[in-house]
């Protein structure tokens, strides 16, 4: 018998938290810093903690960038631009942010480097509707899938597909530069491409899984929606494009390990 279970739980809570310290995590997956230009983006409730972590492992880099994260969860840095936006329901500062790193990210080279810190909450605080929805509808679809009780992997399905920066989207918007993602997962099975709906990474799902959970979640959809998902040139990148060939992910922290995936 445990003597005191509530200080064991609080206990094994804290070293939850602690490994998962982008100051104690990060800095062994980093690579020799790059030659060229360096551009750091991300989205994720740890990714300002992630950015002040690079920042300081990296000191002597020229660097810029931009990362999102929850309002109240800023962090200093002095390289890298901290902006805050909603979660869990986007709002009109998570739209403008992704605006802004795809227009950070265009016109990169092959001799450039991008440096994604992705964490979980990302979905919402990087937010850019797909052409057949508004940031209004957008909201609302998002929360009927939080009311729905959908599991995380389903609801970033919709997500991804109903986006023009998840899914793999900013991959091929950084292409043909240099592209490293890190990972801090929140998802059960720490399914890398399920983190923040995947912006960096291919994507498994298709627009087909979308129809079935909007249809056995009751979503509430358009028929400018339902026409969108029902048209194969919406699908999302999957992996056999050529602009993933230069892109490596790491998982920085999870929940069970710490492990490295790369294409």
């Amino acid at each position: 018998m445990i003597e005191n279970p509530v200080e064991f739980l609080q206990n094994l809570f804290h070293v939850a938290v602690d490994t998962a310290d982008p100051s104690k995590c990060l800095a062994e997956y980093l690579p020799t810093p790059p030659k060229g230009r360096v551009v750091v983006i991300g989205a994720g409730k740890a990714s300002a903690a992630m950015a002040q972590a690079l920042e300081k492992e990296w000191p002597d880099v020229q660097m810029e960038g931009v990362v999102v994260t929850r309002y109240g969860y800023h962090q200093p840095c002095s390289r890298i631009k901290i902006i805050e936006a909603a979660h869990p329901v986007p709002d009109d500062a998570g739209e403008r942010v992704a605006k802004q790193i795809l227009e950070l990210v265009k016109g990169l080279g092959e001799g450039d480097a991008v440096i994604a810190l992705i964490s979980g909450g990302g979905s919402s605080l990087l937010s850019l509707p797909a052409s057949c929805l508004s940031a209004d509808e957008k909201r609302e679809i998002n929360r009927a899938l939080l009311k729905s009780g959908a599991p995380i992997q389903k609801m970033n399905t919709v997500r991804k597909h109903l986006s023009s920066i998840k899914g793999g989207r900013l991959a091929e918007a950084v292409a043909p530069a240099k592209l490293m993602t890190y990972l801090i997962s929140d998802i059960p099975g720490d399914e890398s491409s399920a983190i923040a709906s995947g912006p960096t990474l291919p994507d498994p799902t298709t627009l087909s899984q979308t129809i079935e959970i909007i249809d056995d979640y009751k979503i509430p959809i358009s028929d400018k929606v339902m026409a969108y998902l029902s048209d194969a040139t919406n699908e999302t990148p999957k992996g056999k494009e050529a602009f993933f060939e230069r892109n490596e992910v790491h998982i920085i922290a999870c929940p069970i390990c710490a492990f490295n995936i790369g294409w």
